[in-house]
């Protein structure tokens, strides 16, 4: 059922949402939580699928805030506020609402989304594209519990990662750490199976790829050891390999649907590790509304305790050349305020992460025989 309002109030929207219930035979509302998105005509569509088929899992109110100011003075004056109410089968399994905002009423969204939020629910916010530089003070960011950005939306998507942590609040997220959930999950389980001490670890994915630079973070901060990060052509991440002195655990994915996991003394094996579509990112994300401290831990790290490979050791490749340093150098935090690892909640890597720390990153490169031992070992690896 679809029942369009224009120039309507927050009010009538409500009185249309339970006309639209009780025609459908549902008087209850059945609903675990609202979802506001904060988009632009451009990406409303791919967004409000995305959120349907999330529904599905987590029924839930759906608000789509589409802020239209005008291009000409006259378009600017004018404030009105048209609405379509979404209900059945053209809107999940929940209720979804797109408000299309005018004039001056841009800039006080909060005041017509606060009245539409369902009463005693939590309260999500996501941002597909454009997100504010601090969500938590965003107005309509402060109404939430849990925020949602995408840094791989941004025109500088490293980059905007050191946003992230300059800004971070307790239940702010990033879709670039969702996308590593399986990553972090066989990585750990493989630690678990064979725990062993890693000595360092090698992020292999495709250039200005935050979730490839997440990833190295939280071995970083995890395993304390020094993490190499290694430019491909991808897609996203294409392999992870944890040093150890008995053998490397290697996890390699190299066309973005099926990874291999090889470890010393096992056959190798295949796993699962397609490349995810938005509706499953969003619905990860909304099975926990608490705080993460394990995505606090990664993103307040600096980017820069990832090493690049010397020019001994860099690969041929053009793609290699398309990683400025500069892009890469996210916040600044000390090494002293890093939360420690095993003060950081689930999410860990088993026994190796126990063990103890490694002296990270070497404050000098190796030189002499040292650096030629280093490279015919790297030569010998394939990597």
């Amino acid at each position: 059922m679809k029942i369009d309002l224009t120039n309507t109030t927050s009010s009538k929207i409500n009185a249309a949402l339970m006309d639209a219930r009780r025609a459908s035979g549902s008087t209850a509302a059945g609903m675990v939580l609202t979802l506001v998105i904060v988009t632009d005509e451009g990406s409303a569509y791919d967004a409000l699928k995305a959120a349907n088929d999330a529904s599905r899992e987590h029924p839930s109110r759906i608000l789509a805030v589409i802020r239209r100011a005008g291009r000409s003075p006259r378009a600017r004056a004018e404030t009105r506020l048209d609405a379509e109410v979404l209900v059945g089968t053209d809107a999940g399994s929940g209720e979804t609402v797109i408000l299309r905002m005018h004039g001056e009423l841009v800039s006080h969204a909060q005041s017509v989304v606060l009245p539409l939020l369902l009463p005693d629910a939590p309260v999500v916010v996501w941002w597909p594209e454009n997100a504010p530089k601090n969500p938590a003070q965003d107005p309509l960011g402060a109404l939430a519990q849990r925020r949602i950005t995408d840094a791989v939306t941004a025109e500088s998507p490293v980059d905007q990662l050191a946003q992230r942590a300059d800004s971070y609040t307790p239940g702010d997220t990033d879709l670039a750490w969702t996308r590593i959930t399986g990553w972090r999950s066989m990585l750990a389980a493989a630690l678990d199976q064979r725990p062993a001490t890693i000595t360092s670890a090698v992020v292999e994915g495709e250039s200005y790829n935050p979730s490839v630079e997440l990833l190295g973070l939280w071995l970083t901060t995890r395993l304390r050891v020094p993490v190499e990060r290694v430019v491909t052509a991808g897609p996203g991440i294409t392999a992870v390999r944890l040093r150890a002195k008995d053998g490397d655990i290697t996890l390699d994915r190299p066309d973005g649907l099926l990874g291999t996991l090889a470890m010393p003394g096992a056959p190798d094996r295949m796993v699962a590790l397609k490349r995810r579509d938005t509706a499953e990112l969003i619905a990860e994300e909304l099975r926990r509304l608490d705080p993460d401290d394990i995505y606090a831990a990664a993103v307040r790290t600096p980017v820069d305790r990832l090493r690049e490979p010397s020019a001994a050791k860099a690969p041929a490749e053009p793609v290699a050349a398309a990683v400025a340093a500069p892009a890469r150098v996210t916040a600044k935090v000390p090494v002293a305020e890093q939360p420690a690892a095993d003060d950081v909640a689930a999410g860990g890597t088993g026994k190796a992460a126990g063990k103890k720390p490694a002296a990270g990153p070497a404050a000098k490169p190796a030189t002499g025989k040292a650096t030629e031992k280093k490279a015919a070992t790297r030569k010998r690896s394939g990597s």
